[in-house]
């Protein structure tokens, strides 16, 4: 490792936070005791000790939170405050009973892990909250308890707005979510979850045309020139353009439609499996290739490949040699006919960064260019 270099730190995720919260408020209740921090298991291996920010009792019920910590990773719940109101009754049989509270979505549409009506908390963070019960009553088998327990998030609803939730059918707050508990620094594994969880929404809404952009700014120019497609047909698949693919295959989809913009498009006319800048080198180098067997004009190529960015390299096409962009409109329906199944059509739109149409090139179920 260089001095440069900084190893990064893991976090943990929402529903870990939301079955630490639980612990320590069934610990008060149980034992009558605070805790300063509980452990809590990941569903994989290891466990994490986590901080308990606020403890306090009123009417019978605790009120207990903590402070999610996504370790070095962007998360935008990182620092957000994850909370369980829990009360516990005797009963005739043990029963744990898991709400939704202010600020934690409830789904609406079909498709996801949870049906619609439910509160947004996924089955990995319900299992570790189970599980955070379990660890403090295991002891007391002679008892029997209702624990009734309600996940809060005093910021969730302004949180959400910056999620894709609402486009999933998740309203009024963000989702309880952690496949093991651990979040690991800039893994992809909560980006690809997002795409298939579309998927599963779009699908199950009966969807067969699927609209694939990049990020915020593309989807807002494809909602605009296809103007009757639902919400739902339309995905943010970030830099995941194989992926993406490769999961398309797996439902009932029949067209997925790229609309981008002119650098992403290179890179995807490459067929680079994922976009990033930092997975895909060289691709003004072959942008000037391609552009030298179109027009043989050396000096156009040599302008290219000396460009800072795409961007750039786009404006000295766009004028007069518009057959090059058309050239790679048609490179990326090639280039994404490999990660899917072949009675998929594909479709790219290239935009320019206006939100202009600037080429688009159709391929009907891999039998050619229409």
């Amino acid at each position: 490792m260089t001095k440069k270099e900084k190893k990064l730190k893991s976090g943990y995720t929402t529903g870990a936070s939301a079955a630490a919260a639980v612990k320590g408020a069934v610990y008060l209740l149980v034992h009558n005791k605070k805790k300063n921090f509980v452990t809590i298991p990941f569903l994989s291996k290891g466990s994490v000790d986590i901080q308990i920010f606020s403890l306090k009792e009123k009417q019978g019920r605790v009120f207990c939170s903590v402070i999610k910590d996504a370790g070095d990773d962007p998360d935008i719940t990182n620092k957000a405050e994850i909370g369980a109101a829990v009360s516990i009754h005797e009963s005739d049989k043990s029963n744990i009973v898991i709400r939704g509270g202010r600020g934690v979505g409830r789904v609406t549409k079909p498709g996801l892990e949870i049906p619609p009506g439910e509160p947004a908390i996924n089955p990995g963070p319900r299992e570790m909250i189970q599980q955070a019960v379990q660890d403090v009553i295991e002891n007391f088998e002679d008892r029997k308890w209702t624990v009734d327990i309600e996940i809060f998030v005093p910021q969730g609803e302004i949180l959400a707005k910056k999620t894709l939730n609402s486009r999933l059918g998740i309203i009024g707050g963000i989702s309880i979510l952690g496949t093991t508990g651990v979040v690991r620094p800039m893994s992809h594994e909560a980006y690809i979850a997002t795409i298939r969880s579309s998927l599963c929404v779009a699908s199950a809404i009966g969807v067969r045309t699927l609209y694939f952009t990049t990020g915020r700014r593309s989807e807002r120019f494809a909602e605009k020139i296809f103007t009757s497609e639902p919400k739902e047909a339309f995905v943010q698949i970030g830099d995941f353009f194989g992926k993406s693919l490769e999961m398309v295959s797996e439902m009932p989809f029949k067209h997925v439609i790229f609309v981008v913009f002119f650098g992403k498009a290179v890179k995807m006319a490459q067929g680079v499996y994922h976009t990033h800048a930092a997975k895909s080198n060289l691709s003004l180098d072959q942008l000037s290739c391609w552009a030298y067997e179109r027009t043989r004009d050396a000096e156009l190529s040599d302008k290219i490949k000396q460009s800072n960015t795409a961007r750039e390299a786009f404006f000295l096409l766009k004028e007069n040699h518009k057959d090059v962009i058309q050239d790679i409109s048609e490179k990326i329906v090639y280039s994404a006919a490999p990660y899917t199944s072949p009675h998929i059509r594909l479709k790219s739109v290239v935009l320019d960064f206006d939100g202009e149409v600037v080429a688009e090139v159709e391929l009907n179920a891999r039998s050619g260019i229409s």
